[in-house]
């Protein structure tokens, strides 16, 4: 896989993703974790933002988890993201489901030139900690949404807690996720994502985590951002 040494992705990132590009739609695979969450944060982005006749763009749509559910919310749903196989796969699950939205390989970065100031919601999710410049998406996001829009991020918390809870536990302990899924390095705090947001004219709606209980596998959205959480965002005039 050639990436252009002037896009915001990195090519092991990508290979990695693009290599299990066939499991996205296996509830109990490696993905599994994603199907799981996939009804809280829907829920809270609706609730937030009713998804109903919305134009929304979904920033590093992977296999389209996240899409296809927004779309069927009645939602008019665009997914970009930069691998081939998960976006074959997101394809080919919605040529199988009762569902239409569109797919695109393009980066949100490009897409500001084509597309300014056209969304009414753009979410990205579990997505700037594996890029080389997450402020750059957050500003390339801002920018996508129109004025009076909203805009969505979830990410890792840099925080000693994090690495014990998202890398160790996840990875090698419970096996949520295959190992090496994630760097430490690069997890952003709520307060750095805070920042990159403010720098775009995003101004902080809410913030919320989200926490996961190992003996009854349950997920739940609540206070406390130590480890996983979700920023919702306005853009402002």
């Amino acid at each position: 896989m050639n990436v252009s040494a002037d896009i915001n992705a990195d090519p092991a990132e990508l290979r990695k993703f693009s290599d299990l590009a066939h499991r996205w739609w296996d509830a109990d695979g490696e993905f599994s974790a994603l199907h799981e969450i996939n009804p809280l944060r829907l829920g809270w982005i609706n609730q937030h933002s009713p998804l109903a006749g919305k134009r929304v763009l979904d920033v590093g749509c992977g296999g389209g988890i996240l899409s296809e559910a927004m779309a069927r919310l009645g939602a008019h749903v665009t997914g970009i993201d930069l691998s081939d196989e998960g976006l074959e796969a997101a394809r080919s699950h919605a040529a199988g489901s009762d569902v239409t939205l569109c797919y695109e390989k393009i980066t949100a970065e490009d897409l500001c030139g084509r597309e300014p100031a056209s969304f009414d919601i753009v979410t990205c999710m579990e997505m700037i900690e594996h890029v080389p410049d997450p402020a750059s998406v957050v500003r390339a996001c801002a920018t996508l949404a129109r004025v009076g829009g909203n805009v969505f991020f979830s990410t890792i918390n840099r925080s000693p807690k994090a690495y014990l809870f998202a890398v160790i536990g996840a990875e090698y302990v419970l096996g949520l996720v295959p190992r090496g899924t994630h760097d430490y390095a690069k997890f952003v705090t709520p307060s750095e994502l805070a920042r990159f947001a403010r720098n775009t004219q995003l101004e902080l709606m809410a913030l919320v985590g989200l926490h996961y209980n190992p003996v009854t596998r349950n997920y739940w959205l609540a206070a406390g951002t130590d480890v996983n959480y979700m920023m919702a965002t306005v853009r402002a005039g």
